[in-house]
């Protein structure tokens, strides 16, 4: 998912990307998850590998996690980039996808989701990223899709934007259908303290379809909160 921004990252930083339960090869155990339980992830992962402190940037489910991070462990984070996220999902949409890819597959989404992901100038032209994604979500393991469907679907951090005190960037696909502006980046760029807001022209995921403007945004912030 990443792999575009990776150049132009490790020119500054060391990078660390990993697989969130139920994603690509980390398990994918039965049951709902929380973001609560993939944030303490997060630590666990940080811990073991001895990183104190580290810059985090997370896109939609990834953004819930990096707020999760930023409200309840502040002490870990130097700053957080927030994309094509919110502080609240819609509960109905994701419990009627959590119940259909336990029921029908993956297959049974992979359409929809893709129109989500990514304009339909984008999926006309195809390339490697449209398909790579196509396959790489077919490849998932259903069950471990659905669990992170249920975390997204209970995620409730407005109460609590407040209390982030991270520098913290904001990114929005202005095409994005998922987490638009209006009721979710708005309301992060707002609620949080200090919050920067940058729009790209995307749908949902705005790192693969415009990569370049995206790995800039988040590097001109990064850079900004050096100490």
């Amino acid at each position: 998912m990443w792999a575009p921004q990776m150049p132009e990252l490790l020119e500054h930083y060391q990078v660390l990307r990993y697989d969130t339960r139920g994603h690509g090869a980390s398990d994918a155990p039965a049951g709902d998850y929380s973001i609560e339980q993939m944030a303490r992830d997060v630590l666990a992962l940080a811990d073991a590998l001895g990183l104190k402190t580290f810059n985090f940037c997370g896109l939609s489910m990834g953004g819930a996690i990096g707020q999760w991070l930023a409200i309840h462990a502040p002490e870990r984070l130097r700053a957080l980039v927030l994309a094509n996220t919110s502080a609240q999902f819609s509960s109905e949409i994701l419990e009627a996808r959590r119940k259909a890819v336990l029921q029908d597959g993956m297959s049974s989404v992979v359409d929809a989701a893709m129109g989500r992901f990514f304009m339909p100038e984008t999926l006309a032209r195809g390339g490697p990223y449209t398909q790579s994604i196509r396959s790489v979500f077919l490849g998932s393991n259903p069950q471990g899709y659905a669990g992170c469907c249920a975390a997204i679907r209970d995620v409730n951090h407005k109460s609590g934007l407040a209390k982030i005190h991270a520098p913290t960037l904001v990114i929005v696909g202005d095409h994005d259908a998922s987490t638009p502006w209006t009721g979710h980046g708005d309301l992060l760029a707002s609620g949080i303290p200090g919050a920067k807001a940058v729009h790209l022209p995307t749908a949902h995921l705005s790192n693969l379809e415009q990569p370049g403007s995206f790995v800039a945004a988040v590097l001109e912030f990064l850079l900004a909160t050096k100490p």
